[in-house]
């Protein structure tokens, strides 16, 4: 993966701050570009469609959160990481369902942004983004096709996120199979299971449900396995 092809989108109306990020990943190589509302950020990502966009809860004209809902309903795939200086459950909860692929609470280590921020390009784009067999997977009704990370259901486009995709693709791979919390995490995000990464699983497993079940409130596609986590149905 060479960073050198990415482009970041800074979402931060700290100008100390947003300075202090844009510094740490343009040393790692990473093109970025900071905005300082939701506005101007939204704007900007519709015309130039940044790779990542890291994305403060706390901004001038209004709610990060309202601004990432309004993001995955202007249909902008790219992965999205959420800084909240919130240390409440309840907040990277509402992070992840309004479409935030990953979270970090602040204050935070330049270090572990930049673990983050490298785990979800490639998990989005890079080495692991697409497997090295058939671009074709069946899921129920739907076709997965990871050469364009495209999913349909006859002829509807299914509008997932890369994280998402990679998730389903995950579970088409292990069909049937029981798969832990950690078993995902590792696979689809590339980090060690917390309390908190449970329900990041938990979370975008709903959002998953939520677009490919024909009824959400009885999944018959992606099943829980008490006491274990997920598995896709046989």
């Amino acid at each position: 993966m060479n960073q050198n092809n990415f482009h970041i989108l800074l979402i931060e109306d700290d100008a100390a701050v947003a300075q202090s990020l844009q510094d740490g990943l343009e040393r790692e190589g990473f093109a970025t570009t900071w905005k300082a509302s939701g506005v101007e950020g939204i704007e900007y990502a519709r015309m130039h469609n940044p790779h990542l966009i890291v994305l403060d809860i706390r901004l001038p004209d209004g709610s990060g959160l309202d601004f990432c809902r309004q993001m995955r309903q202007s249909k902008l795939h790219q992965p999205i990481l959420m800084l909240t200086v919130q240390r409440e459950e309840i907040d990277k909860v509402l992070g992840l369902e309004m479409g935030a692929d990953d979270y970090m609470t602040k204050p935070y280590s330049l270090r572990e942004l930049l673990s983050r921020v490298r785990a979800l390009l490639r998990r989005s784009y890079g080495e692991l983004a697409t497997i090295n067999s058939n671009d074709i997977i069946y899921v129920a009704d739907m076709v997965l096709d990871r050469a364009s990370g495209q999913v349909s259901r006859g002829n509807e486009s299914l509008n997932l996120t890369p994280i998402e995709f990679r998730l389903l693709s995950f579970f088409a791979q292990n069909r049937g199979q029981a798969l832990s919390r950690q078993q995902i995490l590792d696979a689809v995000w590339g980090y060690s299971a917390d309390v908190e990464s449970d329900r990041t699983v938990n979370v975008h497993i709903r959002r998953l449900r939520e677009k490919i079940e024909l009824d959400p409130s009885q999944p018959q596609i992606i099943l829980t396995v008490p006491g274990i986590g997920y598995r896709l149905a046989g």
